[in-house]
């Protein structure tokens, strides 16, 4: 029974750790290629993930093809709002290693190459 307990005690921990996670919620993306996207940035692990929700272009929602698929992939919290791991560009269909910065509503999102030295970044805005 104490081991029980222990074991659902370390359950909550990590859940209000994940549930403390500045990035997660929902994220309006910069417009790239002439479309945009709502982005739900989760817990997928100990790391977050985002899934594209909903696309749009400049005529309003659309169902884009890559709309359910995942953009930012395993990104690892390293502690005041910064996250490491990959980012995925539908636009060229390449994944960049990948970095984020959570500031308030704001999330800054880089995709790099060349082992961080070239990178592309975009702003997004959280939406909740």
């Amino acid at each position: 029974m104490k081991k029980t307990l222990i074991l659902a005690a370390a359950g909550l921990m990590t859940a209000g750790a994940a549930l403390a996670e500045p990035a997660l919620g929902l994220w309006k993306t910069e417009v790239d290629d002439g479309a945009y996207a709502h982005v739900q940035i989760s817990p997928c692990g100990a790391n977050v993930c985002g899934t594209i929700a909903q696309t749009f272009n400049s005529d309003g929602e659309y169902t884009s093809p890559n709309k359910g698929k995942q953009i930012v992939r395993a990104m690892a919290p390293s502690g005041n709002g910064a996250y490491e791991g990959k980012v995925w560009r539908p636009s060229n269909d390449k994944i960049y290693i990948g970095k984020m910065q959570v500031n308030g509503s704001s999330l800054k999102l880089k995709g790099c190459v060349a082992g961080g030295l070239l990178c592309s970044s975009q702003t997004w805005t959280k939406i909740n």
